[in-house]
């Protein structure tokens, strides 16, 4: 029996790893209500503690990467797990605002940093030579997909027990997960005497890099790529991306379901359905961004997604959940399809050395648009007492994107690799 490469092993270490970090980050929307009622905080206090945690976790990417390089993936892995486990733990002991906003502002989203930014690429590009975009999708899909598949299963702990019953159920898949990295993860495939998966020969590394400072490596990938045009393409479109999807989408959709008639428990699977078709979706853009023209596939993802957030408001005034699901499933597939074509269009500009942390500075932006969304969404519906005009300007802003992208030239990415990117 042919024995299995242990790059795939990794792979389904790093999934789950991701899966159960996107759980703790996102939970905390199933936590607002609860956390009002026995508290009695004012709600801005508890939305404050969590959008620091998502902007933590964007801002932190390149810094993570870097610290990657200096300290090794495993270190790195069971540092952020650990994080986490952490703050799941101290939560059951809050008792004042400003411990909710250290909690799950500063520790959660620190911890979540690695996993949900720059931790795909990592691996992939590690990892993997041959099937390197299909293990980009098949992680990076498992970030949105543990951001939202279990939500409402979190939701019915909630109403059936308590929210404490749901921080157990996140505690244990946290502490299962920390072991299963203590045991199975590696830093490199030379750590195991392999190679990357479809590499036949040894390739050369860089040494030096343990010796840098991660904060100066960090800023120095950010200072190299603001004088490259891709890169601001590629952020700008990012920074679309992130306004389109966790911004606005993770943020009101379940609102904007609520407005219209559809009752909270519908809207809420109606979200979690996105993350199941977001797996097959993006797992299926990795497959693809390894056989056509990046660019295109970026061009068309965002083009779609437009449509349909335009489309959306149609959906609702129709009331029609057929239709409502129907907008689920094809979003769903265009959740996050567009991070392997950007990723693999970042590798082939900056090098595999490079790329992790260009990368890190890219989603950064990506989760900018997110905060903006997520702020913005609310001061339209607070003036026009709807979110029509939220989602429909996201939808002009996607075929803004599908421009950025298309300007990214395929003549001027081949011209812009270098053949040895051996130091940062």
């Amino acid at each position: 029996m042919k024995r299995v490469h242990y790059s795939w092993i990794i792979l389904v270490v790093t999934f789950f790893a991701i899966i159960v970090a996107g759980i703790i980050r996102s939970s905390s929307g199933v936590f607002i209500d609860p956390f009002e009622n026995e508290f009695g905080w004012d709600r801005s206090i508890i939305s404050l503690a969590f959008a620091i945690s998502l902007f933590l976790y964007g801002i932190s990417g390149p810094f993570m990467a870097a610290l990657v390089e200096v300290l090794g993936l495993k270190k790195m892995m069971l540092i952020s797990m650990s994080t986490l486990l952490v703050g799941i733990i101290l939560t059951f002991i809050m008792q004042d605002s400003w411990q909710l906003i250290l909690i799950w502002g500063v520790i959660i989203g620190l911890g979540s940093g690695l996993f949900l930014t720059v931790l795909s690429p990592y691996v992939a590009n590690r990892w993997f030579e041959k099937r390197r975009g299909l293990a980009v999708g098949i992680l990076t899909a498992s970030t949105a997909t543990g951001q939202l598949i279990l939500l409402p299963v979190l939701a019915v702990i909630i109403e059936q027990y308590s929210w404490r019953h749901a921080i157990g159920l996140i505690l244990t898949l946290c502490m299962i997960m920390l072991f299963i990295i203590l045991l199975f993860m590696k830093n490199s495939p030379k750590e195991v005497g392999i190679l990357p998966y479809g590499l036949y020969e040894e390739p050369e590394e860089d040494q030096n890099v343990q010796q840098r400072n991660p904060i100066i490596i960090a800023f120095n990938g950010l200072r190299e790529a603001v004088k490259v045009k891709e890169f601001w393409l590629l952020a700008g479109s990012f920074f679309i991306c992130g306004l389109s999807t966790s911004g606005l989408i993770g943020t009101h959709f379940v609102s904007y379901c609520i407005s219209y008639g559809i009752p909270l428990v519908t809207a809420a699977w109606m979200l979690s359905f996105m993350g199941i078709f977001d797996l097959v979706g993006t797992t299926i853009s990795g497959w693809l961004s390894d056989r056509f023209d990046n660019r295109w596939l970026l061009f068309w993802y965002y083009a779609f997604r437009g449509a349909s957030l335009v489309l959306l408001p149609f959906a609702l005034s129709e009331g029609s959940i057929a239709m409502l699901a129907i907008f689920s499933i094809f979003y769903g597939l265009d959740w996050i399809a567009t991070v392997p074509p950007t990723i693999s269009i970042s590798r082939q500009i900056f090098g595999v050395r490079k790329s992790g942390i260009v990368y890190g500075w890219i989603f950064a932006s990506h989760q900018a648009g997110a905060a903006v969304a997520a702020f913005s969404g609310g001061v339209v519906y607070k003036i026009f007492n709807s979110y029509t005009w939220a989602f429909f300007l996201a939808g002009i802003f996607c075929v803004v994107a599908s421009l950025f992208v298309i300007l990214i030239k395929k003549q001027e990415i081949n011209h812009t690799i270098t053949p040895n990117y051996k130091t940062l």
